[in-house]
Order: structure tokens, then sequence, then C-alpha cells
């Protein structure tokens, strides 16, 4: 479309946050974007259909919320809390009565919102400080887990554009 802006990335820096850390925020905001147009107008039973099996565009989005909200967890160096894991375990299930599109996008953008102002926060004298994720405290940095976020939830924001295209058949 002739009128809509370029990719954020092309959008130049943002301000209030480091150069070292723009790609990271680039991402972050075209995903915020990337799920509104393609969610915004869903269905709640295209928003949970699962043709093949395949996770709903409602988990994809709870999934950025709470994928991203788990990574910035371990980057600030504490354990997950029980509504953390609770989340997780219910980011498949459409509820009763299920999850609108307007709520899923919400969750994914409030989650997108929450992880950029700690990035905001992010000191960089800590970005090659060693970081555990999981259990097991498999090994990894600061920096490290901030970039997966950002590549985390971009790669979900493309499977909701995906089975956008299987949902609606087009």
């Amino acid at each position: 479309m002739p009128n809509e802006l370029p990719e954020v990335w092309l959008r130049g820096p943002v301000q209030g946050y480091p150069a070292e850390l723009q790609p990271v925020v680039h991402a972050l905001l075209q995903v915020r974007e990337e799920v509104e147009r393609h969610a915004a107008d869903l269905t709640t039973e295209e928003l949970w259909a699962r043709p093949g099996g395949a996770g709903s565009i409602g988990f994809h989005l709870r999934h950025i919320a709470g994928a991203t909200d788990r990574l910035l967890t371990y980057a600030r160096d504490e354990a997950l809390t029980p509504q953390q894991l609770t989340w997780l375990k219910a980011e498949g299930v459409p509820g009763d009565p299920p999850s609108t599109a307007t709520e899923a996008i919400d969750a994914a953008q409030q989650g997108i919102d929450r992880a950029l102002a700690q990035i905001r926060d992010t000191d960089l004298r800590t970005m090659l400080d060693p970081r555990g994720v999981g259990r097991a405290r498999l090994p990894t940095t600061v920096i490290g887990l901030i970039f997966h976020a950002a590549e985390h939830a971009s790669r979900h924001a493309g499977q909701v554009a995906t089975m956008r295209k299987v949902v609606k058949g087009s």
C-alpha cells in the first residue's frame, strides 16, 4: 500500500533507547504493529482455530506476551513466578468464554510494552553478564536473552500472519 509507513527499522532511531539496543526495539515495535494488522478483524472462531493441529492465532498472541515476559525475567536474573507458570500452561486455552481478538492482541501488546520498558532501563554494562534459563539454568547472557526475546516475538508474529491466511482461506 503506497500510504503505509516503512517497516519500523527504516524509520530511524527510537528515542530513549541506546543505539546498541535499537534492533531489539525496532523488532518489538514491528511485532506490535503486525499483530494488530493481522489479527484485529478475526472472529473468535478464527482466532482459536487449529487447522491441522497447528497452534492457533490466539495461542501465538498470548505466547508472544508470555514468552517475552519469561525471557526478560531471566534477563533480570529472577526465577519465574507461579503466575508466569500458570500463564504458560494456559497460553493455548481459549477460555470460557473464549478470549476475543482484541483481548489477545492487548495481551501481546502489553507484554511488548513491558519488555520495552525493561529494555529502556537495562544497564548496558550488564549486557555480557551471565544468565541461566529454566530449571537447568542453561547458559546465556543478558544480551542473548534480550535479542532472543525480540526474534522469538518476531517469529510468532510471522506465524500469526501465516495462520491468518490459512483460517481466512486466502
